[in-house]
Order: C-alpha cells, then sequence, then structure tokens
C-alpha cells in the first residue's frame, strides 16, 4: 500500500475490515485524504483488481463523535434506498455503525466522479441544477420514512454578530419563538449544500458543470421542504453572497419544488436555518478555505451572514 504520511494510513482493523469486503483478490494499493468534511475522516482508496486494474472506494470513518451511530445507520439506510432512484449517490458496501470491527465506526462506499465547485465563476448555471437536484430529492417516498428532522438552533442559543443590528436580529429570533408552522412532510437530505454536491468540470468551463453525485447523507430526515430549501440558502449566502441564498427558494419553485404557502411560512424556515449557521461560523468556513476560497475569514463569513439575515427580515416588509 502506498502511504504519504501517517494521517493517510487506514488503522489496523479497519484495514482488515476493509479487505473483507473486497473482491477476491484484490487489494488496497494507495489512500488519500479527501478534505472538505467537517465531522469525519474521508479517505480515498484506490483498489487493486485481479486484472491489473483498479477502482476506487471511499471510506468514511467518525472519530470520537457522539451521534456516529445513528448518522451512519441513516447514511447507510439513505444508500441502500438510493440505487435506480435516478437520485446519483455512493453505492453502500459495507458499514460498521457500532466499531464492532473497525477502531470507530465506519462506512466503505464506491467512490463518484467529480468535485465540490465552490467558485462564484458559473453559479448562474449551477443554481438550477442544484435547484433540479433537491426537487428529485424531495420527490423520493421511501417506503420506510426516515426520522424527524432535528432543528440546529433555539432562540436562545443564536450567536448575534459582532456589530450586526440587535434590534434586527432580535426580531429574527423572534420569527423563531413562534409555533412551527404546519408542513408536508418530504424526504430530507438535511445538508444539501455545494460542499455537498459533486459536478464534472470541463476544464476552464464551471459555466458547463454537470452534477455527477450527492454525497454525506448521513442526517437524511423527514420533513418539510422549506427547511432543506433554507439550508442551502443560507450556504450559498455565505459562500458567494446574499443574493444568491435570496434567489435559490426561487429556482426551487421554478424547478417544480413546492414550498410552504404562506410567507410568514416560509420565512420561519428561511430565518431558523439562517439563524443556526450563527452558531457554526468557524466550523463551517474553515473547510471552505481550505478549498481555496481563503477571503472566506471568520469575520468575512459573520458580514455575509449580518447581511442575509437583514435581508430575509427587510423582504417580509
Amino acid at each position: 500500500m502506498t502511504i504519504h504520511d501517517e494521517a493517510v494510513a487506514v488503522r489496523p482493523l479497519t484495514l482488515a475490515w476493509v479487505n473483507r469486503h473486497l473482491e477476491f483478490g484484490e487489494r488496497v494499493v494507495r489512500t488519500e485524504v479527501l478534505h472538505g468534511g467537517i465531522s469525519a475522516e474521508m479517505r480515498r482508496l484506490t483498489i487493486g483488481t485481479r486484472g491489473g486494474g483498479t477502482r476506487d472506494l471511499v471510506l468514511r470513518t467518525f472519530v470520537n463523535v457522539e451521534h456516529a451511530e445513528d448518522w451512519l445507520s441513516r447514511e447507510a439506510g439513505a444508500l441502500t434506498l438510493l440505487p435506480g432512484t435516478g437520485v446519483p449517490a455512493p453505492g453502500l458496501v459495507a458499514v460498521d455503525s457500532t466499531a464492532a470491527h473497525c477502531e470507530y465506526p465506519s462506512l466503505l462506499m464506491t467512490h463518484l466522479a467529480g468535485r465540490t465547485v465552490l467558485e462564484d465563476e458559473g453559479l448562474e448555471t449551477r443554481l438550477p441544477l442544484l435547484a433540479r437536484q433537491l426537487v428529485a430529492i424531495h420527490a423520493l417516498r421511501p417506503s420506510e420514512r426516515p426520522r424527524k428532522y432535528v432543528t440546529l438552533t433555539t432562540a436562545d442559543t443564536v450567536v448575534t454578530p459582532k456589530g450586526a443590528d440587535a434590534a434586527v436580529w432580535a426580531e429574527a429570533i423572534d420569527v423563531i419563538r413562534k409555533p412551527v408552522p404546519p408542513f408536508e412532510g418530504r424526504f430530507l437530505h438535511r445538508d444539501f449544500q455545494p460542499g455537498n454536491v459533486l459536478f464534472d468540470v470541463p476544464p476552464s468551463r464551471l459555466a458547463d458543470a454537470q452534477i455527477t453525485g450527492v454525497v454525506d447523507w448521513a442526517v437524511t430526515s423527514w420533513g418539510p421542504a422549506d427547511l432543506d430549501v433554507a439550508h442551502c440558502s443560507v450556504n450559498l449566502a455565505l459562500l458567494h453572497g446574499p443574493e444568491w441564498g435570496l434567489r435559490f427558494h426561487e429556482a426551487y419553485e421554478e424547478a417544480g419544488g413546492v414550498l410552504a404557502a404562506s410567507a410568514s411560512e416560509r420565512l420561519y424556515w428561511l430565518v431558523r436555518d439562517g439563524l443556526a449557521a450563527s452558531e457554526e461560523v468557524q466550523l463551517v468556513s474553515q473547510p471552505w478555505r481550505k478549498a481555496g476560497r481563503t477571503e472566506l475569514t471568520t469575520r468575512a463569513v459573520e458580514e455575509r451572514l449580518d447581511a442575509y439575515v437583514s435581508a430575509l427580515m427587510d423582504a417580509q416588509g
């Protein structure tokens, strides 16, 4: 096995577990750390085949993560459901959600071609692609529903950015103190955003990128379509500017998606997930900087979040 440094190496028990799920005569010949994840270690494993060729798998490992068993069980369930649905996702090879065989809870899956695209260039073209893909996910009707969605913030845990208009943020916080609006349940990815969508990108032509896969199904849930739309919206706002977050829900509807009937109900979900981002600005911005968006400092992202939340509140009049 070719290993460039100790951090890349697959742990011994986990490697033995991986080997048990390979075809006869196959072996791991190379490992590579995949960057961009927040909660899990991701490695691409190049597998040498009997015929002298190679194929790739991806190993996902949660190290000392509180919800690892639940997340991996949900991801395994989603990856079992998705083949044949038209939603491009990895195929499940094996899962050890309780670390019965591996050092830590782990999941082995097929590798998808493509890469994440976080650049501003070509976003005008990618936005409707993202919207159509999310509509397709919400159209899934599994025989067994995943667990109900979990909200990511409360009115008491919101972190108002430094320098923000306290009155505007107080008004936004009051929005999520209201009762949860009624909704029709949908199958949710629950972390659908540009960092979890892979694109085939022609050389030097970001505007011609096409989706090749959607990854990270660990928090699949059942809940309102508005919540997935709100989550992608705030990520677009932080990555590319508030105006892009405001445009995504329109793109979703143009793609055939159905959102809450009233403006106040839509605002509730948009504000809820927008405020949730206030608690993890530093966490989410680090992978973006590692991916080349070095201008997205914690402070810059806080300013974009403030502008986005303010724009949501302005839009309601």
